[in-house]
């Protein structure tokens, strides 16, 4: 039979590893902000980055913050505006090479700034959510109505991005790299924590996604490590058609963004039906009495 002080020894053991646990969970409760978000916090603006058609586009939340997005309207006419949420991490720069074929093809781009990413504040879900609301208000009290929006989410901001679709009624919405919630993902990687009882910013686009009725582009790299492809596929089988998907073999998450994605995005957006925007309001403003309506291509845009 075992001797009181092995059994002490055991229950020694017992105590010291749950305190340890119970160390290291709180540990990860007080610091998760920190492992969510990776904000590079320096002020920047899109010429440095090769983008001098951007502008600086002020914002004031609700919350008294007053935020920096880049923007530049559409050039040409029947074009959307896309308003791009980024991922978590280092700043709108850092994204110059998606929105350029975006604006080279004449298509307007609102790229949202975020609290902490060179803008006052600190990240949150909610925070995020409200900046991205800030920006859509600012962009549609210039005249830009829902229609003539595209919505497109990188990794963490698909989730803001779904939010968004949930409150605006975009013409589309392109999902890059998406999760069900950050709650499924940390799970995945963190079998053993009670990632459901400590995270905070749970971003479950798996509950909002049945209430967004409008054409879907959804792609992830089936290598994906950070955001693992099972989840962005869960997501797509609970949206509303009209849907498209494509994965992507021995992609990963950073490098999802490639040629054939930059077509596959600009076919998605040149098949979304314009009719609002050919009839009346492109970016901001309203055709001239008498200005003849324009029909080209019109034949060729249908539902994706």
């Amino acid at each position: 039979m075992p001797t009181g002080n092995f059994i002490k020894r055991v229950l020694g053991w017992i105590l010291a590893l749950t305190l340890t646990y119970a160390v290291f969970i709180f540990t990860l409760g007080a610091v998760q902000k920190y492992l969510m978000y990776f904000p590079d916090p320096a002020t920047t603006n899109p010429v440095e980055w090769a983008l001098k058609e951007m502008q600086p586009f002020e914002a004031t939340t609700t919350d008294g913050l007053k935020l920096t997005s880049w923007y530049v309207a559409p050039r040409k006419p029947g074009k959307f505006t896309i308003v791009f949420f980024q991922g978590n991490n280092g700043h709108l720069g850092y994204r110059n090479y998606k929105v350029r074929p975006w604006i080279e093809h004449g298509y307007g781009v609102l790229m949202v700034g975020y609290r902490g990413f060179g803008n006052p504040g600190s990240p949150s879900e909610q925070g995020l959510y409200t900046d991205g609301r800030a920006a859509i208000d600012a962009l549609k009290a210039r005249g830009t109505p829902d229609k003539a929006m595209v919505l497109y989410g990188e990794s963490l901001g698909t989730g803001v991005a779904v939010q968004m679709a949930t409150e605006y009624d975009a013409s589309g919405i392109i999902l890059e790299s998406p999760f069900t919630s950050t709650v499924d993902v940390a799970a995945d990687r963190y079998p053993l924590v009670p990632v459901g009882f400590l995270l905070r910013d749970k971003y479950e686009s798996i509950k909002k996604i049945k209430d967004v009725h409008m054409p879907l582009l959804l792609m992830h790299g089936e290598a994906d490590q950070v955001v693992p492809v099972k989840f962005g596929k869960m997501l797509f089988e609970a949206a509303n058609e009209p849907k498209q998907a494509e994965y992507f073999p021995d992609v990963g998450h950073y490098d999802v963004y490639n040629l054939r994605v930059q077509q596959l995005v600009l076919t998605f957006l040149a098949k979304l039906p314009n009719d609002a925007l050919l009839e009346g309001v492109a970016g901001g403003g309203r055709k001239k009495a008498g200005e003849k309506k324009s029909n080209e291509n019109e034949k060729d845009r249908v539902n994706p």
